[in-house]
């Protein structure tokens, strides 16, 4: 079976982790999300690839749902004493990655040449790409003003309520290798259970992803990454309602229409009716096994 999901988030990560879990080696393909990237410190930081990267390899600190395990900070500390920002944390261990990651990208190597290699090193069974390897970032409108995705959801800590979403560079950005030969032969297309403006948005920005996608031979499954109406984590709700006007199945389904087949929603949120077929399971990923649960319950329905 060969599996591509579009994955964003610690959501997606956790959904990525279950997903390799339950699948043969080499058969999952992650399509992840690069509008969440920057550049600080003089490095180049890709937080969705990097959580995908440490989730799949049995690195990610899973108290914190992000960064490496066994953390510590003393290269950060040091920074802010010297004048540095401090608002983005980067703990010792992840600075590593990342300083091989931006030493190769300034000898021109293509982000999709650095995560393949990365995670070659890391012993990852499962391909990750990059959405694109050309220059996407997701900002976000508020009544404070424009901000790019980390400044308002890390240093303003997404306390300001969201107007509008926008994806930087999606004019001319082109799919990462591999990524719509993945799709092509994929016997599923899985949508993890992430925000769907800012994690799978950016992904489905990139117009050449979209079409391939519009235009699947496969079934395409999102998982609903709502409980009861509201996100597990960050702020979705307050985004569903403002922008979408409610925070039901349907309000999730149609952020994907045309692109899906099927939402798999959580027992919390049904009864209900949505645009697309409905399959109702236990979607909160409390663990490793709740983890493997919702895979092989998407994957089931995938097979129908």
């Amino acid at each position: 079976m060969r599996i591509v999901l579009l994955s964003g988030g610690g959501g997606g990560a956790r959904f990525a982790r279950g997903l390799a879990s339950v699948l043969a080696p080499g058969e999952l393909t992650v399509i992840g999300n690069v509008g969440d990237d920057l550049e600080i410190l003089g490095l180049h930081v890709s937080p969705d690839l990097d959580s995908l990267l440490y989730a799949l390899a049995g690195l990610i600190d899973t108290d914190r749902g992000w960064g490496r395990a066994d953390e510590s900070w003393n290269a950060l500390e040091s920074a802010k004493s010297w004048g540095a920002p401090d608002w983005f944390r980067l703990g010792d261990r992840d600075i590593g990655l990342h300083l091989v990651r931006a030493e190769a990208l300034r000898r021109g190597a293509p982000l999709s040449d650095v995560t393949a290699d990365l995670i070659r090193r890391a012993g990852v069974a499962s391909a990750i790409l990059p959405a694109t390897d050309d220059r996407l970032r997701t900002f976000v409108t508020t009544s404070a003003g424009r901000f790019a995705f980390q400044e308002w959801f890390v240093g303003r800590r997404h306390e300001d309520d969201v107007d509008g979403v926008e994806y930087e560079g999606l004019e001319s950005a082109r799919a990462a290798p591999g990524a719509l030969d993945a799709i092509a032969a994929a016997d599923a297309i899985l949508l993890a259970p992430s925000n769907p403006y800012l994690s799978i948005g950016p992904i489905l920005a990139v117009s050449d992803i979209r079409a391939a996608i519009e235009g699947r031979s496969a079934r395409s499954i999102a998982v609903s990454p709502l409980v009861g109406g509201a996100a597990v984590t960050g702020p979705l709700g307050r985004m569903l309602s403002r922008m979408a006007g409610g925070t039901t199945p349907d309000h999730v389904a149609r952020r994907y229409s045309g692109l899906i087949d099927v939402l798999v929603v959580d027992e919390a949120d049904a009864p209900a009716t949505a645009e697309v077929e409905l399959v109702v399971t236990q979607t909160l990923m409390r663990d490793f096994d709740s983890e493997r649960r919702l895979a092989q319950a998407a994957l089931e329905t995938a097979c129908v």
